[in-house]
C-alpha cells in the first residue's frame, strides 16, 4: 500500500508527475559515422562487403521484391548441400546484406 509519503498535495496526485526528468535531445552523428553510412548504405559499399565476405568464404544470393524490399542471403562457399551462412530481408539492399552478413559473420565467430 502506498504512503502518504508518495504523494503531493491535497489533490494526491503521484509525485512522478510533477517531478518529470528533462531529456536532452539527442547529440548528432559525428562526422566519421556519417562517412560511414555514406559509404555503406550505397551500392558501392554492398559490393565492399560482398567482396570482403567473398573472401571469407561466403556466396551472396540477392533478391529485390516487387514490394520494394530486399532478401539478402549468404551461403557458405563449396558446401553440399549448401550451408546457411546468414540472411536478411530488408527496405534497403544494403541494410538487407549488412544484416546477413553480420549474422553469418556471428555464426563464423561461434564456429571457432
Amino acid at each position: 500500500m502506498r504512503g502518504d509519503s508518495d504523494l503531493r498535495g491535497s489533490d494526491r496526485t503521484p509525485l512522478a508527475t510533477h517531478h518529470r526528468p528533462r531529456l536532452r535531445p539527442a547529440p548528432a552523428p559525428r562526422a566519421e559515422l556519417q562517412l560511414l553510412h555514406r559509404w555503406l548504405d550505397s551500392w558501392r559499399g554492398l559490393g565492399d562487403i560482398v567482396g570482403g565476405m567473398r573472401r571469407l568464404g561466403y556466396d551472396l544470393r540477392l533478391t529485390g521484391y516487387g514490394n520494394g524490399m530486399w532478401r539478402a542471403t549468404f551461403w557458405v562457399t563449396g558446401t553440399t548441400p549448401p550451408a546457411l551462412g546468414g540472411s536478411a530481408y530488408e527496405a534497403a539492399a544494403w541494410g538487407a546484406v549488412q544484416r546477413a552478413a553480420g549474422t553469418a559473420l556471428d555464426l563464423h565467430s561461434a564456429d571457432r
